[in-house]
């Protein structure tokens, strides 16, 4: 299987995804990209420090959505409802392999997809480390209901 995570910049949420997606499954092919990306623009030093306080290490650098990386991918997962109306905009040819991270995983929890009305994962861009902390325990628990998911 072969995932990607989109969001902004690709310095915050989706290097956060990609990583823990490739630390508790290294066998399922695993990218991340911004629709707004600074190409080759470094993962944030907060993203690095959250991965780090959990015992992962990344080299990250931003990367571009493409149409080659969309073509790549199986499933593509976006940080907000905003990411995936933006690439079935500009790339409608794979909106049928295109979700929010939280609306394809809802139907693993049962209560998850009764409260899924916001789809989105905040952005902790700007913030301080507690603020990364919190995206990073959300984006946990997504990637615990995608593995599930994964596993079926």
């Amino acid at each position: 299987m072969k995932i990607l995570f989109v969001c902004t910049g690709n310095t915050c949420r989706s290097p956060m995804a990609e990583a823990l997606l490739k630390s508790k499954m290294p066998e399922v092919e695993v990218k991340s990209a911004g629709i707004y990306a600074q190409e080759n623009e470094s993962a944030n030093k907060n993203t690095i420090e959250v991965l780090k306080e959990k015992d992962i290490d990344i080299v990250h650098y931003a990367q571009s959505v493409t149409t080659k990386l969309l073509n790549w991918a199986d499933t593509i997962l976006t940080m907000t409802n905003a990411h995936k109306q933006i690439l079935i905009q500009e790339y409608p040819q794979f909106e049928k392999k295109l979700f929010t991270l939280r609306e394809y995983v809802a139907d693993v929890d049962k209560q998850e997809e009764a409260t899924c009305i916001n789809t989105d994962i905040g952005d902790p861009f700007g913030g301080n480390l507690d603020i990364y902390r919190n995206t990073l325990l959300e984006l946990e628990q997504y990637i615990y209901y995608l593995m599930k998911k994964i596993e079926k």
